[in-house]
């Protein structure tokens, strides 16, 4: 694994970490935040992805966008795609007022 790659992916580990916190906690658990942060992992893994195949990747949050890119490395994921649809909305949508995420 390329340096990079293992950059990507130590801060998606971390992400996940977080949003499993966020998850597990009994007062006031902050599911805004987990939301983020799963988003943000995927977001990683899929960039590490690409860093790993020498594929660039423009600054994006939209995760399918990225699966498109990966896709001719990795053409089994595209089972992937409804899911990382759903968690695409997330980088954004619970970080400001009018949204709020449940678990």
């Amino acid at each position: 694994m390329k340096p990079s790659t293992r950059e990507w992916v130590d801060k998606a580990e971390a992400d996940f970490a977080t949003a499993g916190r966020e998850l597990r906690v009994r007062r006031q658990p902050n599911f805004d935040a987990a939301c983020f942060h799963a988003q943000q992992c995927a977001e990683k893994y899929l960039k590490a992805r690409l860093v790993e195949a020498d594929i660039s990747f423009p600054k994006t949050h939209d995760l399918e966008a990225l699966l498109d890119l990966i896709l001719p490395h990795e053409p089994l994921w595209e089972v992937f795609r409804p899911k990382l649809n759903d968690l695409t909305s997330f980088a954004v949508t619970f970080r400001y007022p009018g949204e709020c995420a449940t678990r």
